[in-house]
């Protein structure tokens, strides 16, 4: 087998025995990095150590990445101007945070005969949000409400 040092340096071919001995002479492990490989290549290391740091190098990689939320929006057919700009702005910071966005228009009573006041909303807000998010799921009734998904547009 190819036998590499603790160093990286090259020791060259050995025999299994060979370079056990050498690994144990060192006081380190021997470890076979590419089985696959013609002849094997091992390496001379300490294994606990190289477990550890590949660990940690996980938790740094894991602490590292953002979470991507899907912050709920809700809206009645007959939502004022104001409480629509208000809510729209939230959203505008919820998309640039990098959170999914999932708008929801309610029907109560009569509106449900209605539906389409629901959906021109949702055009509304489709179109206004155009140059910051992409429909992930178009508008979809579903019982007494219509649900539509929001993503942000990546850069």
């Amino acid at each position: 087998m190819r036998v590499i040092g603790d160093g990286g340096e090259q020791i060259g071919i050995l025999l299994t025995a060979d370079a056990i001995a050498k690994a144990g002479a060192a006081g380190l492990d021997l470890v076979e990095v590419s089985p696959t490989a013609d002849p094997p290549v091992c390496k001379i290391m300490d294994y606990g150590k190289y477990i550890y740091q590949k660990d940690k190098a996980q938790q740094a990689a894991r602490r590292k990445q953002k979470q991507v939320q899907i912050k709920e929006v809700k809206f009645r057919p007959s939502t004022d101007e104001a409480d629509y700009r208000t809510k729209l702005r939230k959203m505008l910071g919820f998309l640039e945070e990098g959170d999914k966005i999932k708008v929801t228009v309610r029907y109560r009573g009569r509106e449900m005969a209605h539906q389409e006041r629901g959906l021109e909303l949702m055009d509304r807000i489709r179109g206004e949000l155009d140059d910051m998010a992409l429909v992930e799921q178009s508008p979809k009734a579903e019982g007494r409400q219509t649900v539509m998904v929001m993503a942000p547009r990546r850069r």
